[in-house]
């Protein structure tokens, strides 16, 4: 049994950042306020409002780590921590009334594309009483994202264990640090902001890493009064400060070519990076800490702390690795026993499960659209032929490495609503990107990955097969104008 909901032009998949966006979006360019934002969650918020752990951030600086028609000049910090940015996405949807067009623990089951009225059925399921409903949309839009299913615990006994386990972006407000042996699991830019969040509570940490990452500074310095009140009241002045910050950010993107430039700019950064660990950290661990792959092949951590932590009594480096649990410690490959009360999950996302609930034209699913692409991948990063009228926000390859998430999702905004305007005026019943122009990117775009350090790296970038379904690889502004000034013809639109 399911309940019929009406019919409803929009249908937004996700309450994060890239939902809110959306819907904000909608109001202001199209003037649409029949839309809905479903959300899996009890809340919204999206990652800012799933990662709580002790020392969450943001680490790319909040004048660019914010939307552009939304500026924020009461940002505490150059990094805010997570309740600020999550704070300032609640604002956001408040100021646009985003808020009211949210349905939480609203999970997204599939949808169905129906050729018939040019519609999606989209199945929807209250996470809490189990009831099921359909509703169709003209357009549909997954803002899900990428980071939204952490990496489990496999290691054998993990099941035995006696004391809290918690992945990071599932944290246990339950948990109880004061006084215990903490295992952390991962080094990336979660690890490395939980553990000197904790290092004065805990009566030992044990952080066990599999990879070095390159280090460097963060100064994280607090945003004075008066700069606030001249964000605030100064005309233009932050457009002004986010075009200098994106304009050099993006002079980084250098380092990611494989050319005799990309090759310079990459032994600089090795050595900046190399030489802030050996005058931060122990010496002690700075082979675990100076990575012998090329910079740029992960993403790079931003130190809030973390190196100067290892110099304490009580903050253990080790890539031994763990290869069981027991009720009250760990034991690794070379047979060491770590006591342990609480086991913290660093290790990431599994973003190799990639995947689209979503039946299209002819009955397409994702899977056998990507199988003739050659991997998962989408026109722009949004949109695929098989699927009219369905656009996905942070879609494969769309993912910089240098600059802010936010600048992605607002580029693919912006094509949506060019693309949508003429549906949701009632001019058009669909539209879709041509199958010839979609192949003809996706070769282009693997084409040029092969010429970007990612190809020779291993990551959670590729796939099994080394097709690279994450990065973007040409830079922000190609990215920019080809939203605002796409190729139209690569379109086509049916009444």
């Amino acid at each position: 049994m399911h309940t019929q909901l009406p019919h409803i032009p929009v249908i937004v998949i996700g309450a994060g950042f890239s939902g809110v966006a959306m819907g904000a979006q909608l109001k202001r360019k199209l003037g649409l306020h029949d839309y809905v934002i479903y959300e899996r969650s009890p809340d919204f918020g999206g990652t800012w409002w799933a990662n709580v752990y002790p020392g969450c951030a943001v680490d790319i600086p909040s004048i660019f780590y914010s939307l552009s028609f939304a500026p924020n000049p009461d940002f505490s910090q150059l990094f805010p921590d997570q309740s600020e940015i999550l704070r300032y996405i609640k604002d956001v949807a408040k100021k646009f009334d985003v808020d009211t067009h949210i349905r939480v623990n609203m999970s997204w089951d599939d949808a169905t594309w129906e050729e018939a009225t040019k519609t999606w059925s989209v199945r929807l399921r209250d996470t809490q009483t189990g009831e099921i409903f359909l509703q169709e949309c003209n357009i549909l839009i997954s803002g899900v994202g990428g980071l939204v299913n952490p990496n489990p615990c496999t290691i054998p006994g993990a099941d035995t264990f006696e004391g809290a386990i918690a992945h990071t972006a599932r944290w246990r407000k339950d948990i109880v640090l004061e006084n215990k042996n903490v295992i952390v699991i991962g080094n990336g830019c979660s690890g490395s902001q939980v553990v000197p969040a904790i290092a004065d509570k805990v009566k030992n940490i044990y952080q066990f890493v599999r990879s070095p990452q390159f280090y460097f500074p963060q100064n994280n310095i607090t945003i004075h009064p008066s700069v606030k009140w001249a964000f605030r009241y100064v005309p233009f002045l932050m457009v002004f400060l986010r075009y200098a910050m994106f304009n050099f950010m993006e002079y980084w993107f250098i380092q990611f070519y494989t050319n005799d430039r990309g090759n310079r700019h990459r032994l600089m950064k090795k050595k900046l990076s190399d030489n802030y660990v050996e005058k931060t950290a122990p010496k002690e661990y700075w082979d675990l800490l100076k990575p012998t792959y090329k910079v740029g092949c992960k993403r790079r951590v931003f130190d809030s702390g973390y190196l100067r932590s290892l110099h304490r009594d009580n903050v253990h480096l080790t890539n031994d690795a763990i290869v069981m649990i027991q009720p009250t410690e760990v034991i690794t490959e070379s047979g060491k026993h770590y006591p342990a009360d609480v086991i913290i999950l660093a290790n990431g996302f599994a973003m190799a499960d990639y995947s689209l609930n979503v039946v299209g034209r002819d009955g397409v699913t994702p899977q056998m659209h990507w199988q003739k692409m050659g991997g998962i991948s989408a026109y722009k990063s949004t949109a695929c032929s098989a699927f009219p009228n369905f656009f996905i926000l942070l879609g494969p390859n769309a993912a910089t490495g240098h600059t802010s998430a936010l600048f992605s999702i607002e580029n693919t905004i912006n094509l949506i609503i060019k693309l949508a305007r003429p549906i949701l005026q009632k001019k058009q019943a669909e539209v879709v990107v041509k199958f010839d122009h979609e192949k003809d990117y996706c070769v282009k775009q693997q084409a040029a990955l092969q010429n970007r350090v990612w190809a020779d790296c291993r990551s959670y970038y590729k796939d099994e097969k080394g097709w690279n379904f994450t990065m973007y690889p040409w830079s922000s502004y190609t990215m920019w104008w080809e939203s605002r000034f796409p190729d139209m013809n690569a379109w086509a639109y049916s009444k």
